[in-house]
Order: C-alpha cells, then structure tokens, then sequence
C-alpha cells in the first residue's frame, strides 16, 4: 500500500479526489467545505455447424478484503476537467453536470477521507462531486484502489439490518459506497456514505470493474485542467 500511495503520489501529483480550489476540494470549517468559484473462406463440401459465440460478458471483478487493494496505473487518474462550484460545499450538498463530458469512457472515483469529499470522473471528466461521510476510528474506511463487485439498489445491512440505497460494493468484507443522510458529526462503519439522491446518479454511470481510489489528503494533478464546462 505505501508503495502504491508513493507511486500515486509521484504521478498523480498534488491533487487526489478532488483539488484544492476547484470541484470538490476544501477546509472543513465547522461542518462545511469552503469551494471557490478479412478474405472470403471457400465453400465446405458439407454443412457444418456455426461455433458458439464468444460470451462478450467481461470478467467479474476479483473481490478484495479491506488490507488488499489493487494497483493502478496513474495515467488512469489523468485529470482533463473539473466541476466549476461556487460558494461553500456543505454536508448533504453535491454537485452533478455531464454537459460537455463525453457520454462515454472508463469511470473512475475518487475519495480523500481528509477533505471528505468524493468525485467521479468519466474519461478524466468530473461529472460528479458530494461532501461524504467515512468511517469512524473504531471501523475506518480503508485505503488504495478498489474494483466495485456488486451493485444492488435496495441493499440492507446484514449487519446492522439498515438500509443501504444504491449500494456499491467495494471490499469483500463490507465497505460500499451507498446513499446515506449526510450530517455533520455522523460517521460510518467503514462504508463511504454519499446523499442518496447523489448515490443514484451514481450508481446510474458505473459498472462492475470500475475502480474507487480511496486516499487521505492525496490529491489529483490538476493543472492542465479545464475548469467548468
């Protein structure tokens, strides 16, 4: 894990979940964040049966444990726009605009515990930005890269017996990403809590496979960023 932190920090430079300055970054100041503005084959002599078709299904994401996050390549994390958000980024605020994105590409998400906010990103285009809640010190949200394994929009707690709407598994021993009633002062179980209404434009552009980036004050390269639309 240092070494992937280490080598994030190398290539990723100064901005990881979101920038200083731009979308989705800020000092937590009394429960709120500060956010400035082919050839023919010949015939066969008999017919012969078709082979069956290759299943274009892709691969199920190998499942990973809270001390087992995986590695990846920094160029992945290459930062092409940010969210232009003005005024302060509260607890329950998000902020979610795919105009000028492309409506296509690799997703990626990332969360900095420290600045508590969370981004996702489509072909290096933030198209999404929520304050979060994290893990509290008895149960802390882990850190590094971790694939989404499942998705189930009306997910229920096996351990706690509450719901979890829009439900996005990251580790095989219980932390999602999921709709939660963002205050100021609450915490999780590991999990990272986002506003529901957030969680299902969420949950709506992921897939299995994609990958969340969880970190504590490491930050994205964002100087050759577009800011706004």
């Amino acid at each position: 894990m240092a070494g992937f932190l280490k080598a994030l920090a190398k290539n990723a430079g100064p901005k990881l979940a979101i920038g200083a300055g731009l979308a989705g970054v800020g000092l937590l100041v009394t429960g709120w964040i500060d956010r400035p503005a082919a050839e023919e084959a010949a015939p066969a002599p008999i017919a012969t049966p078709a082979p069956p078709a290759l299943s274009s299904a892709p691969a199920k994401p190998v499942e990973r444990r809270s001390d087992q996050p995986m590695a990846i390549d920094p160029r992945a994390l290459t930062v092409k726009r940010v969210l232009k958000i003005d005024g302060p980024f509260r607890h329950g605020d998000y902020a979610w605009d795919e105009n000028g994105a492309p409506t296509t590409g690799p997703v990626i998400i990332t969360v900095d515990l420290r600045a508590q906010t969370l981004s996702v990103f489509r072909a290096g285009y933030e198209i999404g930005a929520a304050v979060i809640l994290y893990g509290a010190t008895d149960k802390p949200s882990p850190l590094g890269a971790f694939p989404i394994t499942q998705k189930d929009a009306d997910h229920v707690s096996n351990l706690y017996d509450a719901p979890m709407p829009y439900a996005q598994r990251l580790t095989s021993d219980g932390v999602f990403i999921h709709g939660s009633d963002v205050q100021w002062g609450k915490g999780t179980h590991g999990c990272i809590g986002v506003p529901t209404a957030f969680a299902q434009k969420l949950f709506g552009v992921t897939k299995l496979g994609d990958v969340v980036v969880i970190t504590d004050g490491k930050r994205l390269d964002i100087s050759k960023a577009q800011v706004g639309g």
